[in-house]
């Protein structure tokens, strides 16, 4: 498992809108597995959850994002992919959720 925290001091749906065409047009098996929305006052949050298959690892990986952002307005993302490994009782070949994440880290 890897995972990405940032404060981001951006508008929420310019961001959120940034890391879905991001990821699904970063990669040719990229799908956008499922997603939800709250909002709550001033307050919002956002969780999508992508997949897709790691050429490197040869499996498929999965990130989840959330998107948080409270009365501050300032914007808190939490990243965490999944799935990039092959072995049955620990981790091997994480290189899949290092790419997943790398190319979130990128697009922010």
């Amino acid at each position: 498992m890897a995972k990405l925290e940032m404060t981001l001091y951006e508008d929420f749906d310019a961001v959120l809108s940034r890391i879905e065409t991001g990821i699904l047009d970063g990669s040719l098996s990229a799908t956008l597995e499922d997603k939800s929305d709250f909002v709550d006052g001033a307050a919002r949050c956002s969780v999508r959850v992508f997949e897709r298959y790691s050429y490197l690892g040869g499996n498929r990986v999965s990130l989840s994002v959330t998107l948080f952002q409270g009365l501050s307005g300032t914007l808190r993302l939490s990243a965490v992919a999944s799935g990039g490994s092959q072995a049955m009782f620990f981790k091997v070949n994480t290189f899949g959720e290092a790419a997943f994440l790398d190319k979130l880290r990128a697009l922010l």
